[in-house]
């Protein structure tokens, strides 16, 4: 989201910010944050909504639970057609036959917000070409490789904090 990650902290309702525990980075207001802190570390659960977590090799992974904060402020986004959508949900990859539309001059490698056809989030991906290649490639190829979508809440119902 670039700078836009501004407006995620100054907020019309309040100031918000990103705290780390436990290995995830959670979201919260201000207020919540002074609440939680008197809280015992060990009793808590989540202090606020999970953004992602840092993997064993410290490498940052986003949460399909950041979804609905970030959507509204993604640079880059891609649209997928109704027949692939559900494709997307169960965790496959983007391929050409079912992209959609494309944001103008997304980058190779940049990630990116899937949305339906009707502007709905359903998760997150990675471009695995640009929106040059895209137009050339053939209708099997990968466009978009999937990272999380809106399928894990029924998925992974037990680990999703």
């Amino acid at each position: 989201i670039g700078e836009n990650i501004q407006l995620l902290v100054d907020r019309p309702d309040g100031t918000y910010c990103f705290r780390l525990h436990r290995d995830r980075v959670y979201y919260l207001s201000e207020k919540l944050l002074k609440l939680a802190a008197s809280v015992p570390r060990d009793s808590l659960v989540a202090p606020g909504t999970c953004f992602g977590k840092f993997t064993k090799s410290q490498k940052f992974r986003l949460s399909v639970t950041a979804l609905d904060f970030l959507a509204p402020y993604a640079k880059y986004k891609v649209w997928v057609k109704p027949g692939s959508e559900q494709a997307f949900l169960y965790g496959n990859h983007v391929l050409k036959s079912g992209l959609g539309r494309i944001t103008e001059n997304t980058a190779q490698y940049q990630g990116v917000v899937v949305y339906s056809v009707a502007d709905v989030p359903l998760g997150f991906g990675v471009a695995a070409k640009s929106t040059q290649e895209c137009r050339k490639v053939d209708p099997l190829a990968i466009v978009v490789f999937h990272q999380a979508d809106v399928g894990e809440y029924v998925r992974n119902e037990d680990t999703l904090t």
